[in-house]
């Protein structure tokens, strides 16, 4: 972590809106929180759902290069051009997360009200250079959870196994926002309380009711003494 870089946090989110208007509005606040403390956000690259509105809000408050999207080819779908065609998923099944006019010379997708967009070949791809990224970043960086689905809770999972085998040592911060995440909360006390997981490795995950306590939960954050010490060559 660089001290005299700005915060960048990693936002993992739905690409969707989901049905309770709670969650749209916990994006956007999300985003004039780290406005506030100049605060550069790493997404998932979509553009809609959380994922585009705490990356649009963010890019209409601190401009364009203070966000930056990082997709997997896959989850980009070439539309006709000029078409204001949004993502949108069959039944149970995933959609495209960016729909583009034409074919993308390389891998960026021109800078636009959702910041600047990298094209990765798979979803490892991009959750290594999103983590890259946050460690990158100055003091407050980390990873932060809003509402989402499978790819959501897989993705903050993985940053909370991460920092227990020490290649990160960031905060990982779910908002939990109207319970939403009360299930996964009581998981990690029973996983702990059933002797999987460590007393202080429990507290890894660490949990904001609302936005506001998000930046200091992530400035605050403090290793857990039961993380693995381990040499992952980066740290």
């Amino acid at each position: 972590m660089t001290e005299d870089k700005p915060a960048v946090v990693c936002v993992f989110c739905g690409a969707t809106a989901g049905k309770n208007p709670v969650h749209l509005e916990a994006a956007r606040a999300l985003a004039y929180e780290f406005h506030k403390h100049n605060v550069q956000l790493v997404y998932g690259g979509g553009t809609s759902g959380l994922m585009g509105e705490v990356a649009k809000t963010l890019v209409s408050l601190s401009g364009p290069k203070a966000v930056h999207g990082i997709i997997p080819r896959a989850l980009v779908k070439i539309s006709a051009k000029n078409s204001k065609e949004a993502p949108t998923a069959a039944a149970g099944g995933k959609a495209a997360e960016r729909v583009v006019s034409e074919a993308l010379d390389g891998d960026e997708i021109p800078e636009s009200e959702y910041g600047i967009t990298t094209i990765v070949p798979d979803m490892h791809t991009r959750k290594r250079l999103m983590a890259t990224k946050v460690m990158e970043g100055g003091p407050g960086s980390g990873f932060v959870t809003l509402a989402g689905g499978f790819g959501t809770i897989e993705e903050v999972m993985e940053m909370t196994t991460w920092n227990q085998l020490g290649i990160h040592r960031v905060g990982v911060v779910l908002l939990n926002i109207n319970g939403y995440w009360d299930g996964l909360l009581a998981w990690v006390r029973n996983a702990v309380e059933e002797g999987f997981i460590s007393g202080e490795n429990g507290s890894i995950l660490a949990e904001a009711l609302d936005v506001k306590e998000v930046w200091p939960k992530l400035l605050e954050y403090r290793c857990s003494e039961g993380r693995l010490k381990l040499n992952w060559g980066q740290e």
